[in-house]
């Protein structure tokens, strides 16, 4: 039987891809926390302003985005038929997931 050597640059490679695999996996999990408050904030907007009672400001709604929320807002802005009005919002919240969109793939091309 053939016995593995392991160098240190071997073992430095294995730690730091288990520490990248850990960053990404926690990057996911933020994405995702962050793509269902996203729409859960699209959808409480929605029944606010059904009621006619203090709202969630704009302000919010977008940076629910601008934090990794993206595709959940777009998803309940359509689901909800939030804001589909709004010339800054179906425009605003596309031009956000292009910028997300493209750090990810310049860090992923990295």
């Amino acid at each position: 039987m053939r016995q593995r050597v392991t160098t240190p640059n071997r073992t430095k490679r294995i730690r730091k891809t288990e520490k990248m695999n850990l960053i990404e996996k926690a990057f996911l999990i933020w994405l995702l926390i962050a793509n269902i408050a996203a729409f859960a904030l699209m959808g409480i907007d929605k029944s606010k302003a059904r009621r006619h009672v203090w709202r969630i400001s704009e302000k919010t709604l977008f940076m629910s985005a601008a934090v990794g929320g993206s595709i959940g807002a777009i998803a309940g802005m359509y689901f909800f038929r939030h804001k589909t009005k709004h010339w800054y919002f179906v425009i605003g919240m596309p031009a956000i997931l292009v910028a997300q969109a493209a750090v990810i793939l310049a860090y992923l091309l990295s």
